[in-house]
């Protein structure tokens, strides 16, 4: 089995070492015959910071197929929340590999650590569930208050769009001058609802005086 050692440190100047954490890694892969394929340690990273350069270069190699176990101290050491470990263990699942924390006794190469991976996958599909019913009971609230949802209508001064016309300005030009679409122009401008011009791949009408 080879394994790549992942380890990390917020800071490196106030006594944190990462040797900490990769010398007991590398005692446990020893203990189970597991060569060590590589090291990805990130000094200095917080651990709210989902990219971070040794993280990004394991991910990478993991496509790669360059070794077959993920192996790290502590889950906070690999992961910033559930969501960005879980998302992580069905990328390691999908390649076929396998994922072990030493602290938390989790080895997904294992029943029980499989199960462990289970229960965080389904504790992560309710927390989604409960924020999307949050959302839809905010929305459903604000809509009993009368209030307006979507983005906000734009306001198109007639006038303006008959001024530019008056002077032979095409619809294209007069919706990027007004900065909206040239479909919200045919909507507004009394008698354009059903008249197609050029910009739509269509002839243009008589009415365009063209």
């Amino acid at each position: 089995m080879r394994a790549a050692i992942y380890a990390r440190v917020s800071t490196s100047n106030n006594g944190q070492d990462p040797s900490v954490q990769t010398r007991e890694i590398r005692e446990y892969c020893e203990r189970r015959g597991w060569q060590i394929a590589g090291e990805y340690v990130d000094v200095g990273i917080s651990g709210t910071k989902e990219k971070r350069p040794e993280l990004d270069r394991l991910l990478a190699d993991a496509h790669r197929r360059r070794f077959d176990a993920v192996v790290v101290w502590k889950f906070d050491r690999f992961a910033r929340s559930v969501s960005h470990l879980l998302r992580a263990l069905e990328t390691f699942q999908s390649l076929g590999i396998e994922f072990v924390s030493l602290t938390e006794g989790v080895d997904t190469s294992t029943p029980m650590g499989k199960m462990v991976f289970t229960v965080l996958g389904a504790v992560a599909e309710l927390e989604r569930s409960l924020i999307v019913e949050r959302v839809k009971a905010g929305l459903r609230n604000a809509r009993a208050k009368g209030k307006r949802l979507g983005r906000p209508r734009r306001i198109v001064d007639v006038s303006r769009v008959a001024t530019l016309r008056s002077q032979g300005i095409g619809w294209r030009e007069i919706a990027g001058e007004l900065g909206v679409g040239v479909g919200t122009l045919y909507r507004v401008v009394p008698g354009r609802s059903k008249i197609r011009e050029k910009v739509f791949g269509t002839r243009p009408s008589r009415l365009d005086g063209k």
